[in-house]
């Protein structure tokens, strides 16, 4: 009778075992694959797709066209908008050489590029995408998924920063009316074949990864011979 009951008692805790096993391996998979920091929103996979569009910064005149792929909260593509831009505007598009196509693209990793994107959007209708753009990258520790749950805040308050009228912003952006563009946008770059951020396309070529500014003006320089626009080099993209 003894040994019966011990044996029952032995099952029992091997099953207990086996349950808290269980629980704690669920528990632990929940952690690993929800965003840090609990920040993100829910994306509708239903969502209609809208039109991918490019946000231009140059002539689009210009010889030489570089088109960018980039997340908002992707680190790498932070610091291309902050090391190699600045000399890519003065050098190459200030003085016509290339003009910078962006393009967003939110990857399912980085929750917080989806409102992100929204608000450059919606600062593009009060023609003023390209400061929200710096904005946001200069600032990307502080709206990040690591950072806060509420991101739409710090973003209505780089609208107000950026002088842009608060009540129009905040209408845009929690009508959410871009995500279906945004979801184009993202569409168009896996069109293209882009799978990395930051990417660029340049002469029809890939890149990938947060190029330096030397790396870049070789790449529009090898361009320029192509095109048979040589001269253009002498306008200062040195």
């Amino acid at each position: 009778m003894a040994s019966s009951n011990a044996r029952a008692s032995k099952k029992r805790f091997t099953i207990l075992l086996i349950a808290i096993v269980a629980v704690g391996a669920a528990a632990l998979g929940y952690v690993a694959m929800r965003p840090k920091g609990g920040g993100g929103e829910a994306i509708d996979p239903n969502m209609p797709l809208g039109t991918a569009q490019g946000f231009l910064m140059g002539s689009p005149d210009a010889p030489v066209k570089i088109v960018e792929f980039a997340d908002f909260e992707c680190p790498a593509c932070a610091q291309f908008a902050m090391l190699a831009e600045p000399d890519i505007r003065e050098r190459l598009v200030k003085t016509g050489v290339a003009s910078i196509e962006f393009f967003v693209f939110p990857l399912p990793s980085h929750p917080n590029s989806w409102p992100a994107s929204n608000a450059a959007y919606c600062a593009n209708e009060q023609g003023k995408f390209w400061e929200m753009h710096d904005r946001l990258f200069y600032t990307q520790d502080l709206w990040n998924t690591q950072s806060t749950s509420n991101p739409g805040k710090k973003m209505k308050g780089y609208a107000a920063d950026i002088g842009l009228d608060a009540d129009k912003f905040e209408e845009c952006f929690d009508s959410r009316r871009h995500y279906p563009n945004i979801k184009a946008s993202g569409a168009e770059a896996e069109k293209r074949g882009i799978n990395e951020t930051p990417s660029f396309i340049i002469g029809g070529k890939k890149y990938a990864g947060s190029l330096p500014y030397d790396e870049i003006k070789k790449l529009v320089d090898a361009e320029l011979v192509r095109v048979g626009k040589t001269d253009t080099t002498a306008k200062g993209a040195k």
